[in-house]
């Protein structure tokens, strides 16, 4: 039987792990909910007994979920379209200009090698972004069939808490409604986070939204941020031609990443043509008709440089969205960086309100706020959620990707285990041979003694699609051997994985 079924039917509460910049969120006691007014209590005929503010992918999961435990639901979303940040304007139009300008990419640089030749290559850029829009329609419109399919209500408006149990709601045609819920679960997700001095007007300085939407393809981008999304639009403006440079603060790209991985993947990144200016600061920025001229410092202080730009994308992070809820006016509490603090069943310090996704600690990550979702609602409905943040994939979307799960060797060393290393290049990868597309690495981590898996990490095409076998090594405890004696498919890039776990536990063959 599954763990996570076993679990469910015998009651017992799965860990919800949080990582140390989290524990504060635990800080209140599970007797908190105790105190919930859960869906059978008593309130008016027309009461929800769920309402979601919020329609990205924890709200909109969350709404459907609790419609079909059978609670009475209604979600209320601002944008007036369903999916949030991600389907609108983030996880999925990215990907797909990250897939067009790699076609694109591909067919000017990597086709003749095999043996596939064009007298010219040109990029329609209209046309690049009317395939992405129609994606992002098609899928919105998806979750409203969902909606209707599984009787969630759906307001298209701004919510506001004016009582634990009442959101008034400002609805896209002017009018105002009251919407009322024995259970109230905020999913407003996250926003850009500005920096000082840095005015972002979608025009020369842009945030991700903005990147999406570029009119025409800039000489030179200066992207401020090494993290999963700086890199990732750095990425399908390089390809489509622009000079492309990464201005951080850190002394290194995507701090979370394993550093031995890292490296590679910047190496690999430098290769590609981007351009790093990592432990530097922006200290100025001016904009005028002709581009932007930015002043730079070491970030430990030092002689100012000025780098100049086309366009500027600042992707320096996101903060909870939480602006104008009236969280304040009933007494949700939330954390320093304004994080809503919630115990393990996702309840606030307030009886009846819940909160998922980016308004609580972390990672902000869509898949991560749809398990929340999930869980959340199946403890409002009395049964028992489950999300473990320790085993959280995440995934960086450049060509090659890279993907990650559980710990890298840096927060084992950290733990003081005892461990062993397995690691197998894509270079000894038939497929990837086969198709010319083997830059690439992947590495594993075990306990020494048990030879459990602590962490995998993979560079390599679609290591988003490949890390998930490791996800459930993971999720299931695991060993090396375990996935070294499962027969893998050939040739596949999976064998990579079978071939790192030989390597972590015994030898490798193709190495």
């Amino acid at each position: 039987m599954a763990l996570a079924s076993l679990a469910r039917r015998k009651g017992y509460l799965l860990s919800r792990s949080f990582s140390n910049q989290t524990s504060e969120a635990l800080r209140y006691s599970l007797s908190l909910t105790s105190f919930s007014r859960g869906f059978a209590s008593s309130g008016s005929d027309d009461n929800n007994d769920v309402v979601v503010i919020g329609g990205g992918p924890g709200g909109y999961v969350a709404a459907i979920k609790a419609a079909q435990l059978g609670l009475k639901t209604t979600c209320i979303e601002k944008r007036g379209t369903l999916g949030g940040t991600c389907l609108n304007v983030g996880c999925i139009p990215s990907k797909a200009l990250l897939h067009s300008s790699h076609m694109y990419h591909e067919a000017k640089h990597a086709f003749a090698n095999h043996g596939v030749k064009f007298s010219s290559v040109e990029v329609d850029l209209p046309a690049m972004m009317g395939q992405k829009d129609k994606a992002v329609s098609n899928l919105t419109r998806g979750i409203e069939g969902l909606f209707k399919k599984n009787k969630v209500n759906y307001v298209k408006g701004y919510g506001k808490f004016v009582s634990p149990s009442e959101v008034s709601v400002d609805t896209i045609d002017g009018a105002k409604t009251i919407v009322k819920g024995k259970n109230i679960i905020i999913a407003t997700g996250s926003d850009v986070k500005s920096l000082p001095g840095i005015t972002i007007d979608e025009e020369r300085i842009v945030s991700s939204t903005g990147a999406l939407a570029l009119k025409e393809i800039p000489k030179k981008l200066v992207v401020i941020g090494a993290g999963y999304i700086g890199l990732e639009m750095g990425s399908v403006w390089g390809r489509l031609g622009s000079e492309v440079t990464v201005v951080e603060f850190a002394s290194e790209i995507v701090p979370s990443m394993d550093g031995e991985v890292r490296k590679q993947f910047q190496r690999t990144l430098e290769k590609q043509g981007m351009k790093f200016k990592l432990k530097t600061k922006v200290v100025g920025v001016d904009t005028s008709s002709g581009g932007v001229k930015l002043t730079l410092e070491p970030a430990a202080g030092g002689d100012q440089t000025t780098l100049e730009a086309d366009v500027v994308l600042v992707s320096a992070g996101r903060t909870p969205f939480t602006a104008g809820l009236g969280l304040d006016e009933i007494g949700v509490e939330t954390d320093k960086g304004g994080r809503i603090l919630v115990n393990e069943r996702f309840a606030t310090n307030v009886p009846g309100v819940y909160a998922i996704g980016d308004v609580i600690p972390g990672p902000m990550l869509a898949h991560k706020a749809e398990e929340d979702g999930v869980a959340c609602v199946e403890f409002i409905a009395g049964k028992v959620g489950h999300v473990d943040y320790d085993k959280v994939p995440g995934v960086v979307y450049t060509h090659p990707e890279v993907a990650s799960v559980g710990k890298t060797e840096e927060q084992v060393k950290t733990l003081g285990v005892e461990y062993r290393v397995g690691k197998f290049p894509l270079l000894a990868n038939s497929r990837a041979k086969a198709i010319d597309d083997a830059e690439g690495i992947v590495k594993i981590l075990a306990e020494k003694e048990t030879d459990k898996i602590l962490g995998v990490h993979i560079m390599a095409p679609n290591a988003g699609e490949l890390i998930h076998e490791a996800a459930i090594a993971l999720q299931y405890d695991a060993s090396s051997e375990d996935i070294a004696r499962v027969c893998h498919a050939h040739p596949t890039m999976s064998e990579a994985l079978k071939e790192a776990a030989m390597a972590t536990y015994d030898k490798p063959i193709h190495i």
